[in-house]
């Protein structure tokens, strides 16, 4: 892979993996119907070949970082990502998974137990074609299984080489501090990254996990940066967005059914005075520097 010259690589937390800047997700490498709530939309990218076509483009601009998750698309992201993996140099590129959510009606079939990390772990190797997995990430808290539980299979994986580095993701700082202290305390690998959402439109992580990641030296990887679209500066005061192109326009159709997560109800902001102040600065800004 041809390292773009102005993409910027920064070592993931403490380790010393390096990283492009921008990480590309892979939420939308699925079908309307596979979309969970408010992550279903119609631009959802329904074949393989425009995967194809995204992935070969972020790569050629220098991206080097794939994140996705098992529960994509019930393995579908994973299983796309995996065919195009196949007809590359694995070790150009730093692929991320995640593992929490449940995958079948099966009764072990979810959480961040030992046998569904490990059950899990080797379908998303089958799934991505590879040996190992970079980063594996515990999707979401598990309040059912225990601490030491959980990260002492994540270490295990590290020890025997399927994955390389653990991460978490939507984990408030109470949790993440117990996290760290428990791996800390049980001389475990340490988690190297936070994956949570955060925006211009979603800073409530600064109260208390970016602190944690700042005192424990943890890589922050924000998940949906535009706020589903609407700080992409497309959407104007007074108009409706349409509901056949855009994902805030899909879920505005049936806003009470839909759970809100990237892609937010847009009666929460079309009369939001704050909102259109951000993206007035937001659009001046651009206009300045030529972006």
């Amino acid at each position: 892979m041809a390292h773009n010259s102005t993409t910027d690589y920064c070592f993931l937390g403490k380790s010393g993996l390096k990283v492009s800047n921008v990480c590309l997700g892979s939420l939308t490498f699925q079908k309307i119907d596979e979309g969970l709530g408010a992550n279903s939309s119609p631009t959802q990218l329904k074949t393989e070949e425009d995967v194809y076509k995204l992935l070969d483009r972020f790569v050629e601009l220098g991206g080097n970082f794939i994140d996705t998750a098992n529960i994509y698309g019930k393995g579908r992201a994973e299983t796309m990502i995996g065919n195009w993996l196949s007809k590359k140099n694995r070790d150009d590129v730093v692929i991320a998974s995640k593992v929490r959510f449940r995958m079948s009606d099966k009764p072990n079939d979810i959480g961040l137990s030992r046998r569904h990390i490990m059950q899990s772990v080797e379908e998303s190797l089958k799934r991505l074609q590879t040996d190992y997995i970079d980063l594996y990430q515990a999707h979401m808290w598990d309040s059912a299984t225990p601490i030491e539980e959980t990260f002492r299979a994540f270490d295990d994986l590290v020890r025997c080489g399927k994955i390389r580095y653990i991460g978490v993701s939507n984990l408030n700082g109470w949790r993440l501090q117990k996290v760290v202290d428990t791996i800390k305390y049980a001389g475990m690998n340490p988690v190297v990254s936070l994956q949570q959402q955060y925006s211009l439109l979603c800073r409530y992580p600064e109260f208390e996990e970016l602190e944690v990641c700042t005192n424990e030296g943890i890589g922050v990887i924000p998940w949906s940066p535009l706020k589903g679209g609407l700080l992409t500066g497309k959407y104007k005061r007074g108009e409706v967005p349409d509901p056949n192109t855009t994902r805030i326009g899909h879920v505005a159709k049936d806003e009470k059914r839909l759970i809100q997560l990237s892609a937010p109800a847009w009666s929460s902001y079309s009369d939001n005075d704050n909102y259109w102040k951000i993206i007035d600065k937001l659009s001046s800004i651009s206009k300045k520097h030529g972006l």
